[in-house]
């Protein structure tokens, strides 16, 4: 008796079945690639935002009543400077960053490509006055869509009082510090931000003195 053989439509519709396998293998492979590609990336970027929230609370809690700026009518220092876009105020930095002592550190968002970015910048605060910067300031975050500083004092009765989008007592630590961020990735999420300054509260006991007030002038 003579074997029977394959006929052509058998060959074409087996050959078809296997091509039909091996796409959706390869489909379900790529699919399952794309998604670990957009867990690492998520992740990475998880990272990087508590990272950045961990620099920025530890910077601003250590933050420091060292002037690094003064009046020259009024000889008024200055130990911090704080619009909503933009912070300074003096602190030490970490040991692997610099050669001691205290910082001016300067957070400010700034105009960039994808959108606007935070960036960090710090300088040697000298017996002569603020040095030149050491490095290039440093992207934190970029691909932000809008953001802004807060800041919040104690009111006499020692309660939180209102958030400002500005500080203007150059003499006072604010007690807490704000950051809030939107970014222009709706998928990414900036968790909330608040940091408070270990000295801020020692500071809000005296009445505040605005930035450019003269010390003689209600006299």
């Amino acid at each position: 008796m003579k074997a029977r053989g394959f006929t052509l439509i058998e060959v074409i519709v087996a050959i078809s079945l296997l091509a039909l396998g091996l796409a959706l293998v390869f489909g379900t492979l790529r699919g399952a690639t794309r998604a670990t590609g957009r867990a690492e990336i998520q992740a990475q970027r998880a990272e990087r935002l508590r990272a950045v929230q961990g620099l920025l609370r530890t910077q601003l809690n250590a933050a420091l009543p060292i002037p690094f700026e003064f009046n020259g009518e009024t000889g008024e220092a200055t130990f911090l400077r704080a619009t909503k876009t933009k912070l300074e105020f003096v602190a030490t930095m970490p040991g692997y960053l610099s050669r001691g002592g205290p910082y001016l550190q300067t957070i400010e968002f700034v105009s960039g490509p994808g959108g606007r970015q935070l960036v960090f910048q710090h300088q040697l605060v000298t017996t002569e006055g603020v040095a030149d910067a050491e490095r290039e300031p440093v992207v934190l975050l970029d691909g932000i869509e809008d953001g802004e500083f807060g800041f919040r004092a104690l009111t006499e009765q020692s309660k939180p009082g209102r958030w400002l989008s500005e500080w203007t007592v150059s003499t006072q630590l604010p007690p807490l510090v704000r950051l809030d961020i939107r970014f222009t990735d709706p998928h990414r999420r900036w968790p909330q931000f608040v940091a408070a300054t270990r000295l801020g509260v020692a500071f809000t006991v005296a009445p505040p003195v605005p930035l450019a007030a003269d010390p003689g002038a209600g006299q």
